[in-house]
């Protein structure tokens, strides 16, 4: 189908082909084209341009974006979408004082969730899933990294990926399959952690190699959860199976991960809301995208990762929700923008380059998101009518979402 959108008030995030991501002042940065058309064919971007220089186009359905802002669709790169029922009760633990660590020793945590994910048949895991993920589409995401990690058995990990692969067949929505089994130490191996890894390495891995159901491998690389040591030879395995590098690093404390993430080539670091000064200087050494979830910060209270120290440095960095069900119980990517902005002191253009173009990096997509750009899929948000994009982290408790396109289709 093709489709023309006229009258567009400001189309943001215009590039060539070939930027990939932005860093340091280049954040700042967001190219835009104001009184715009943007032409729909095939489910990519074929044309935009002026509406004073709009070419004949012919065998068109038209969008009229008068007074509205269109830019790409949110590319959230770090989501634990997949997993049973809820942690509600936890919530109010922390309310009564009780830490996220203090909540993990007694058997809440990781290991809760683990648990019922592994008593939930994979249908009835598709069914919650797929709930969240329209909701999150509904909301402006295009793109959607997904981890497993809350099976922590064989069994129960290659469940999670299945339906992660189900899910992407099912939607139009680009998703990103990340092997997690490292997200925590399963009662059975309580005490001996090294077991549990050499698990992973000789029993999980081949299992989802063989089947072909992640791109990435993910650690929990965290005082508690698993140490440097057990980081590098989980990444050094993965790498044998070709799964690229992604780690959970530095949410609570710094004890030398990033080191390994950036020696091993990690795509991302995720979290890092503990953040000294070696290890942004270890950052510039590599193309690792640092990534901050600002939503985790606000629901459990934390220090919020230090996006404009990153930035000020000349590093990038992408926004995610962590969406999940004891951290960060929430997929929406607009919040996540607005809390960059307000509590993480990052300016709108860099918060939205940070949510869509360096998001798309995060997750490998480069190639069809994160930009407009010819030849990049369609997927794109149409605001309501707004005064400026500025007004899109403003107003934080309004969804100022109109219409949202996935490879050209409405939502």
């Amino acid at each position: 189908m093709k489709l023309l959108l006229i009258n567009i008030k400001e189309l943001l995030q215009v590039r060539e082909d070939g930027t990939q991501k932005v860093s340091g002042a280049a954040m700042d940065q967001l190219p835009s084209l104001k009184n715009a058309y943007l032409f729909i064919k095939g489910g990519t971007i074929a044309d935009y341009g002026s509406m004073e220089k709009l070419p004949p186009f012919e065998g068109f359905k038209t969008i009229d974006c008068s007074g509205k802002i269109v830019l790409p669709t949110w590319c959230d790169s770090h989501t634990h979408l997949i997993y049973a029922g809820n942690r509600e009760h936890e919530f109010v633990d922390r309310i009564k004082g009780l830490t996220y660590q203090e909540i993990a020793e007694k058997g809440g945590g990781i290991l809760n969730s683990a648990e019922k994910l592994q008593k939930t048949s994979e249908e009835d895991l598709l069914k919650q899933a797929s709930i969240r993920l329209e909701e999150v589409m509904k909301l402006g995401t295009g793109a959607i990294e997904i981890k497993s990690g809350y099976g922590l058995t064989t069994q129960a990990e290659l469940k999670m990926l299945r339906v992660a692969k189900t899910l992407a067949k099912k939607y139009p929505i680009t998703i990103a399959p990340t092997f997690l089994g490292a997200h925590a130490v399963p009662k059975e191996f309580k005490g001996n952690t090294d077991a549990y890894v050499e698990h992973i390495c000789t029993q999980m891995l081949p299992r989802v190699a063989k089947a072909k159901l992640a791109k990435y491998i993910d650690v929990f690389c965290e005082e508690g959860y698993f140490s440097v040591a057990q980081t590098d030879k989980l990444l050094t395995a993965a790498k044998s199976f070709g799964l690229v590098p992604k780690i959970h690093v530095n949410q609570f404390n710094s004890i030398g991960g990033i080191k390994t993430a950036v020696a091993h080539n990690a795509l991302t670091v995720d979290h890092l809301e503990v953040l000294s000064d070696a290890d942004m200087e270890i950052l510039k050494q590599g193309d690792t995208m640092p990534v901050a979830l600002p939503g985790c910060s606000f629901f459990l209270g934390i220090p919020y990762t230090p996006g404009r120290a990153l930035i000020d440095a000349g590093l990038p960095l992408a926004l995610a929700t962590d969406y999940n069900p004891g951290s960060a119980p929430s997929g929406n990517m607009n919040f996540v923008v607005a809390a960059a902005c307000i509590k993480m002191k990052l300016t709108p253009a860099e918060a939205i380059n940070a949510a869509t173009i360096n998001g798309a990096y995060a997750m490998g997509v480069s190639q069809t998101h994160g930009s407009i750009t010819k030849g990049k899929s369609a997927s794109l948000i149409i605001t309501q009518k707004i005064p400026s994009y500025h007004y899109l982290p403003y107003s934080f408790g309004s969804n100022l979402i109109d219409t949202v396109l996935i490879n050209g289709k409405k939502v």
